[in-house]
């Protein structure tokens, strides 16, 4: 039997963007404009941040998707994605968000950042690769889904460069560039990213065509 076809959306929707993250949540939504899709952000709507208890990216994009689906009664986008050091065995990887993680609650990407280079330079490996990974994941109230991943390579630097992106931006070097992401236009970002690479695959799958301008 022929797999079912991708479910789409339909011109002018409205869905839930699964973040308490603003960063991420500018990002994803920049993303939608073109396309005619409004979001609206989890944490606008009043939504719980649920537990995320997985061990993949997919796993806890799954978690996020189908619970603001589910309270919303919209349609969700949610995106689990994080920064992997190969000197440390992939590390932060799924757990990113908790390496910025402060007592208080807040997150810190500033010693985030500073901890990841403490720990890769304590490994004694040359070894600097590391990668962006992005697992996005469309949930709709009745359970269905459809998932999609990217991965932008390149390696780490240090210190840090750069005011433009969030989170780890400004440590990583994309393959075949010498900026940051954190110092790179956001188009420029964008156009690159394991965020884009993911999205051109679910903007081909679900997403009506981009709205002529003007």
């Amino acid at each position: 039997m022929a797999a079912a076809p991708p479910r789409r959306l339909a011109p002018g929707e409205r869905i839930v963007i699964a973040t308490h993250n603003a960063g991420k949540l500018r990002e994803v939504a920049a993303l939608l404009a073109p396309h005619g899709i409004a979001a609206v952000g989890a944490a606008e709507l009043g939504l719980p941040e649920p537990a995320e208890t997985e061990d993949s990216f997919l796993g806890n994009a799954r978690i996020k998707a189908h619970a603001a689906a589910r309270a919303s009664g919209l349609p969700a986008l949610s995106d689990d994605s994080g920064f992997s050091v190969a000197a440390l065995r992939g590390d932060p990887g799924v757990r990113t968000a908790d390496w910025a993680m402060q007592p208080d609650g807040r997150r810190d990407y500033a010693k985030a950042m500073a901890l990841v280079a403490e720990r890769a330079a304590a490994t004694g490996s040359p070894d600097r690769r590391a990668w962006f990974t992005c697992v996005l994941v469309l949930a709709w109230p009745d359970g269905h889904e459809e998932c999609f991943e990217g991965r932008v390579e390149g390696i780490w630097t240090w210190p840090p460069r750069g005011t433009h992106g969030f989170g780890f931006d400004p440590m990583f070097v994309p393959e075949g560039h010498t900026q940051t992401f954190g110092e790179m236009d956001p188009e420029a970002k964008h156009a690159i990213s394991h965020r884009a690479r993911a999205f051109a695959q679910l903007a081909a799958a679900c997403l009506p065509p981009p709205q002529p301008r003007g």
